[in-house]
């Protein structure tokens, strides 16, 4: 079950204020919550502390699991969606304030940048000497933030968004290329060529990518290697390990507890 999120700043317009960073804390109780589509002049910053959360824009699905951040340039229409008791960091950041991706980018998040980002949240605005100090840190480390591979390229080609409709509904369909290119009308060669052309990437990584996303999410919630492997269809855990490290470079437990530590 998902509920909206319960926003703390209803009445805050983030793009009427002057102020080139504003960092804002938001928990979420219980259970998966969502925020619907929307857009602001600002440029956001989603960074979740604990838990994860998977934005959407409609050129892909960006996955940020803890200690990772997800960059959405101003004026790009985006919805995010948590999952249960995640702690989330939304910064807003003037466009222009500093030199950053025109398009959607998932970053590691550095110690340093993460405190940076938790002490502006509860300073609520005030504006003094060492506010500005901290605006200023978090505008110079911010682009230096290596950017991880964890989202999904979308497509709006009706037959390869309803192939990725029906895979993010079941992640555990191992249906072959050759069993979805005749469930929508067309040879196994041709519907190859239109996911590359449409994603970027072979039918194969493409689903590997969303299981990734849907793993990361899982894990992040607090649900086993175990559980998650057979929700995805492995055969075994060490197949779903496996694929997991090949693809991230750890395990999924290192990787997930492991931010912090290696740019420590």
């Amino acid at each position: 079950m998902r509920q909206p999120l319960r926003y703390p700043w209803l009445d805050l317009d983030v793009d009427a204020l002057s102020a080139p960073v504003l960092s804002v804390r938001v928990d979420v109780v219980g259970t998966k919550a969502e925020v619907p589509s929307h857009r602001h002049r600002k440029g956001q910053l989603v960074f979740a502390l604990g838990g994860g959360v998977t934005c959407r824009v409609p050129s892909g699905l960006w996955m940020v699991p803890p200690h990772c951040a997800v960059w959405i340039p101003g004026g790009m229409e985006h919805s995010n969606a948590a999952t249960a008791n995640a702690q989330i960091y939304f910064v807003y950041i003037e466009p222009g304030a500093t030199p950053l991706p025109d398009r959607c980018s998932t970053l590691s998040i550095s110690p340093l940048l993460r405190e940076v980002i938790i002490e502006l949240s509860a300073r609520a605005q005030k504006e003094d000497a060492r506010g500005e100090l901290l605006t200023r840190l978090l505008l110079t480390e911010l682009p230096l933030m290596p950017i991880q591979r964890l989202h999904l390229p979308l497509s709006r080609e009706p037959r390869v968004k309803r192939i990725a409709a029906a895979l993010a509904k079941d992640p555990a369909d191992r249906r072959t290329l050759a069993e979805w290119a005749k469930r929508v009308a067309l040879s196994e060669s041709s519907l190859a060529r239109l996911v590359v052309r449409e994603t970027g990437l072979t039918f194969g990584r493409w689903r590997q990518q969303l299981h990734l996303i849907v793993a990361l999410r899982e894990l992040a919630s607090g649900a086993s290697v175990q559980r998650v492997s057979a929700d995805l269809g492995y055969e075994s855990v060490t197949a779903f390990i496996t694929m997991f490290k090949k693809a991230l470079g750890k395990p999924p437990a290192k990787y997930l507890s492991g931010f912090a530590q290696d740019r420590g």
